[in-house]
């Protein structure tokens, strides 16, 4: 079994990265357990590079295997934001009310086609020697005019999934976990840490 640091505060995530690793031999230690790690600047301009830098640079500070993820909502039709300013779209230490707020605003005059949207994620596995693989997934949705569903977090209760039909604030957990942005980026970052398991074993 190895040790996996999740590189994030996010109490959220870390729940939705439990699950969709459950399977594998990994002990997971968050950055809570470790403490005195550094804040990583999430000021790249690409969701690989945040994710990259986020793993590289707590890896190295931990001195074990970390896992990092950068993810974010797109909407084309307002030229990619949120982006990679998704957590922090309506300002520094705001709400995910305060983002959704500030997006159904953005996007009150839009319509049809132009409602379209879709979450990604970057996954990034590294070493203190560097990053091992990186790995991205995305899901399809459409921004609703108004929030919808209790669960979730972020632009979820906004994002409507037809194939599930719910937002993914409505749906269950275990759907969402099969379906979503970080559930299909963390598919291809599981065969990097099969492989170190499997390294492990030797």
């Amino acid at each position: 079994m190895i040790d996996l640091l999740l590189a994030t505060n996010n109490r959220d995530k870390v729940t939705e990265i439990r699950a969709l690793l459950a399977d594998l031999p990994i002990r997971i230690v968050t950055t809570g357990d470790v403490g005195g790690l550094p804040e990583v600047v999430e000021d790249r301009e690409t969701f690989e590079g945040n994710a990259s830098k986020k793993a590289l640079t707590l890896a190295k500070a931990a001195g074990m295997v970390a896992l990092a993820d950068d993810s974010g909502l797109v909407v084309p039709a307002l030229g990619g934001e949120p982006g990679v300013y998704s957590s922090r779209y309506a300002g520094e230490n705001v709400t995910y009310a305060d983002n959704n707020r500030k997006l159904l605003e953005a996007m009150k005059d839009l319509d049809g086609d132009d409602r379209a949207a879709y979450f990604t994620t970057v996954a990034s596995v590294a070493d203190p020697r560097g990053v091992m693989g990186t790995a991205e997934g995305r899901v399809d949705g459409v921004i609703l005019r108004e929030p919808r569903g209790e669960g979730g977090f972020g632009y979820d209760p906004l994002f409507y999934h037809e194939p599930s039909g719910g937002t993914f604030a409505e749906i269950p957990m275990e759907v969402k976990n099969r379906v979503s942005h970080r559930a299909r980026a963390l598919e291809g970052a599981k065969k990097v840490l099969a492989r170190l398991v499997e390294g492990n074993l030797e």
